[in-house]
């Protein structure tokens, strides 16, 4: 199997959580959280991010409701992975991230305390979470 580098993304209003992973030791690690104004990124620092790693794909965490059923921020989640393929014409997967906000919250809480629940860091340990159960799910 090749080892292939995927970045992942967790899609927000407010703020976009990153990880980079690995496929052939099916691991991620957070990178920075990205300010988004209503839903949209600064598609420069994207860019930089996606010349700096050269991921072979990405996964975007595609936000559910319980039921499955979907929400709001679903379409907007599906919108951003469109706009990565069409501006960059990077393959782009969607993965279920139900809980992964939760699971990231409870990691750091875990680790580090009610000061590690920081916006940005709960945002990028729940793209780890995404890419993680991504490559569980692969």
């Amino acid at each position: 199997m090749a080892s292939e580098t995927l970045l992942g993304f967790d899609f927000g209003t407010k703020s976009i959580g990153v990880a980079v992973g690995q496929q052939l030791t099916g691991t991620a690690r957070a990178l920075a959280a990205l300010k988004a104004q209503d839903g949209t990124p600064d598609w420069n620092l994207i860019e930089r991010l996606l010349k700096e790693w050269q991921p072979d794909y990405v996964v975007v965490g595609l936000p559910l409701n319980m039921d499955g059923s979907e929400q709001e921020l679903t379409a907007r989640a599906r919108k951003f992975a469109n706009r990565l393929h069409g501006r960059f014409g990077v393959r782009v997967e969607l993965q279920d991230e139900r809980l992964s906000t939760v699971e990231a919250r409870a990691g750091l809480f875990e680790r580090g305390g009610y000061r590690a629940l920081q916006k940005g860091a709960v945002d990028s340990q729940s793209a780890v979470i995404i890419l993680e159960d991504w490559f569980d799910t692969h």
